[in-house]
């Protein structure tokens, strides 16, 4: 009963974290060319409704899982199901866990010592009890409290004249340790998950777009609040927008995984101090074809992903978070935080989230790419000064071809005055 009750207690608790906010309009669960065919007012509403995350800023997932009928799928997992439960739950049952044991053997105490006549005999010097000192329910109760908990106050024990007594002792003293070894269990690794130690890694609140070492690249920056670091950080970045196969399969929330160093070893992270991520856009990435117009058009989400082990306990530790089309700033770079003191770097948490404005193309990662393939120049060059570069090209060539045709008139003007002689 306990078990099933924190089963259908923990499916509800999931329900109501899952959920960040209800959705006034459902979109019909139609492919891609029958939406496309909708009528326009729906199409408006579909436009107008904000775009429903798949991972929170707080790193909750927002997924909500319906129609879960095996709930027994939770009872044959006990112990993580005991762990997820909220904590009042959780110390419910941690009570109603030993009350029942308690109770039960006293119970049985008590039916060992009314069926042999103990209770017949109190105070009688010539009989010998099952257990001394035991003459009533409330006694056989506290006596199960000691066995169990193997306090052992001394006055209330058991007999050798009882072998039944000395079996259910036997039972009672291995079921309590099991008992003692669950809840002790689930209670210490209730108290030492890392899911606060998660809280104090941060990410910035905005990802941007901006040109580094002379390629377009994707950022965000993540920090760590504690002196105590995370030991063998990671980070990962998943690229979550629905997708259409060739075939015309469509594919909702389909994840694609978004290079942050992978190959290079950069996301790896010594996080001491805030670090900026940077994710190259080349023809690998999926932001390849996306300038700044085009970007607001999109419905995606970055999910990006933080873990490692916590270096107090040695348990691993995940933080998560997410950024939409509206977070993601073009032409933006991050505000420095790290200061040189005297004999320390010192860390400005308040310009954590701060970014400043920065000259940066608007065109896509291939436009530019085309452009300088054309014209031979490195990406950090200006559009402008691509221009510049070929009217200056053109005005050389008009100055070279006046030049052959003042050449071509002096020649015609000598040749006239030889005719002419």
């Amino acid at each position: 009963f306990l078990f099933s009750m924190a089963a259908n207690v923990l499916e509800e608790d999931s329900m109501e974290q899952d959920i960040e906010s209800p959705v006034t309009f459902h979109q019909p669960k139609l492919p891609k060319q029958a939406r496309e065919d909708l009528p326009k007012n729906i199409s408006k509403e579909c436009a107008k409704r904000k775009i429903q995350r798949y991972v929170r800023k707080d790193g909750k997932c927002n997924v909500h899982h319906g129609n879960v009928r095996e709930t027994y799928r939770y009872l044959t997992d006990i112990f993580t199901t005991l762990v997820d439960l909220k904590w009042r739950f959780n110390l419910l049952i941690f009570v109603m866990v030993y009350t029942v044991t308690w109770l039960f053997f006293g119970m049985i105490w008590w039916l060992i010592a009314y069926m042999r006549g103990d209770m017949d005999h109190i105070g009688d010097s010539t009989w010998t009890p099952c257990v001394s000192n035991l003459n009533g329910f409330v006694s056989a109760f506290l006596f199960s409290i000691e066995t169990e908990t193997t306090i052992g106050y001394g006055y209330r024990v058991i007999t050798d004249k009882c072998p039944e007594g000395i079996i259910l002792l036997l039972v009672q003293s291995v079921l309590g340790s099991i008992v003692n070894a669950f809840m002790v269990g689930c209670m210490f690794v209730k108290i030492s998950q890392p899911k606060k130690r998660a809280e104090t890694l941060v990410f910035s609140t905005n990802a941007v777009i901006s040109m580094r070492d002379g390629k377009l690249c994707l950022m965000f920056r993540v920090g760590d609040l504690r002196n105590s670091h995370i030991v063998e950080a990671s980070i990962r970045a998943k690229l979550i927008k629905s997708k259409q196969t060739k075939e015309g399969e469509f594919i909702p929330l389909n994840q694609t995984d978004i290079n942050v160093g992978y190959y290079t070893g950069d996301d790896r992270l010594f996080l001491v101090s805030p670090l900026i991520i940077s994710h190259e856009i080349n023809q690998q990435s999926p932001f390849w074809e996306i300038s700044k117009a085009q970007l607001p058009k999109e419905e995606l989400e970055i999910v990006v992903i933080l873990e490692g082990m916590v270096e107090a306990t040695g348990m691993t530790c995940q933080a998560r978070s997410s950024y939409i089309t509206s977070e993601i700033l073009w032409g933006y770079r991050f505000t420095p935080v790290l200061t040189l003191e005297d004999g320390f770097y010192e860390v400005d948490y308040n310009s954590f989230h701060e970014t400043y404005e920065t000259n940066t193309p608007v065109y896509s990662a291939k436009e530019l790419a085309e452009m300088a393939s054309r014209a031979e120049l490195p990406l950090t060059w200006s559009v402008s000064s691509k221009l510049d570069q070929h009217a200056e090209l053109e005005t050389e060539e008009e100055e070279k071809n006046q030049e052959d045709q003042n050449e071509r008139n002096g020649d015609v003007a000598n040749l006239e005055n030889e005719s002419k002689v």
